[in-house]
């Protein structure tokens, strides 16, 4: 895959250059500080994978990988930055991963296998005039876990919990192809009111104003007399239903 590095710290640039050495799938044609040098790059190479810091003057990697979501064809984008906090934003620009510094080799290469994957899927669908559908719903999220960012599937998701500046994302005893028997959770700087905006309502519901809940793990509503409403969830655990909330579940449920 013909490689473009874009960052602004010369030494970052020369240790990416260093490990793309070491990936025989990848050829550096070049590297740009900046994002406008990276956007002129881009247009002139027409590389396949964009290794794109995040922070850097005028034009940023938001900027960059924005511009090129316009294009017809464009490159496989791969976010390599020291900020965990950008990773909603950066899923909005189909970006195919996002990369923690210090880079180690092997998940760049991982990374790298990621790019190659949705290369190898683009002659195909084009041969069947298929499309992929672009939802204005957020349908995954790069979430902190150890020393790298990993990918959580909403359809996983069985609750999101407020906790002050972050919310906590709890994953299903089964995600993707792993069975977790008590689950996990993951914490990510997000507001929930932004999360709630960002959900599919279909599938989503709001119960309070720290809780929201996949809609198909509701197994039950129960009134608790006062007024005071709260939802069985399938693993059991009962959750209170805001007052401000409550009309809405109840009208999920054609109450």
């Amino acid at each position: 895959m013909r490689t473009l590095i874009v960052d602004d710290e010369p030494l970052a640039v020369e240790r990416m250059q260093i490990l793309c050495s070491r990936i025989p799938a990848l050829q550096v044609v070049g590297t740009a500080s900046d994002g406008a040098a990276a956007l002129r790059l881009i247009a002139a190479l027409a590389p396949d994978l964009v290794l794109l810091d995040m922070t850097m003057p005028e034009v940023d990697g938001l900027g960059v990988a924005r511009a090129l979501a316009g294009r017809q064809t464009r490159p496989a984008v791969v976010f390599v930055t020291a900020h965990d906090d950008f990773a909603v934003e950066a899923f909005d620009c189909d970006a195919v991963d996002y990369v923690l510094k210090p880079v180690a080799q092997e998940r760049l290469e991982r990374a790298v296998e990621r790019a190659q994957a949705r290369r190898a899927a683009a002659p195909a669908e084009e041969a069947l005039g298929e499309q992929s559908p672009v939802s204005e719903w957020l349908e995954e999220f790069w979430v902190p876990h150890r020393s790298e960012l990993i990918r959580v599937a909403a359809t996983d998701l069985e609750r999101i919990d407020a906790e002050r500046d972050y919310v906590r994302l709890h994953v299903g005893q089964q995600s993707g192809h792993t069975q977790n028997p008590q689950g996990r959770s993951y914490m990510m700087l997000h507001t929930i009111a932004g999360l709630e905006a960002r959900l599919d309502p279909e599938r989503f519901i709001r119960l309070h104003r720290s809780t929201i809940v996949r809609r198909d793990r509701i197994a039950g509503l129960r009134h608790d007399g006062l007024g005071v409403w709260s939802a069985e969830l399938a693993d059991g655990s009962m959750q209170r239903i805001g007052r401000t909330y409550l009309a809405r579940v109840k009208a999920m449920a054609g109450r």
